[in-house]
């Protein structure tokens, strides 16, 4: 497996992963990632903004199976989010999102005091792997959130 920043090839794949996980934990929802505008389009978007990126993990046959992003959080400068981190049902269980997650911790350090995310609850697995990592669980999420059907929010102090 390869980690590697997306290119523009790579967006129905990575749409196409992301969308049926969602599908699978009932959450084609609005006010989740499923409906953002820019599912169709990662690495364009990703591109036009500054300190963001958004990679993808392809296995031995060029094919993705994955992805990660981070992307600053609204205009905080401080703050970057952790963004659709998705691996597909055959390639889940390797170890590919802890992968994915030391490179997208590697790139915040660089630009970034804190890393903030949000997901659901019932997502126990992608939780327990954020708390691996150090993020700390949040009451609330940070003012500017864009996603209203999260019911938790993890931040970690980048150091």
């Amino acid at each position: 497996m390869q980690i590697r920043e997306i290119e523009e090839k790579d967006n129905r794949t990575i749409e196409r992963i992301i969308k049926r996980s969602l599908e699978s934990f009932n959450l084609n929802i609005p006010g989740t990632a499923y409906f953002d505008p820019q599912l169709g389009s990662l690495a364009q978007f990703y591109k036009q903004q500054s300190n963001a990126r958004y990679w993808v993990v392809v296995n031995e046959q060029d094919e993705v199976v994955g992805g990660v992003g981070i992307a600053p959080f609204g205009l905080e400068t401080a703050i970057c989010e952790l963004q659709k981190l998705y691996i597909s049902p055959e390639a889940q269980g390797m170890g590919l999102s802890s992968e994915l997650m030391k490179v997208a911790l590697n790139f915040a350090k660089e630009h970034y005091t804190y890393c903030y995310l949000e997901t659901v609850k019932k997502l126990q697995v992608a939780n327990l792997l954020y708390s691996k990592f150090g993020f700390q669980p949040l009451d609330r999420p940070l003012a500017g959130s864009e996603h209203n059907a999260t019911d938790a929010w993890f931040i970690k102090k980048l150091s």
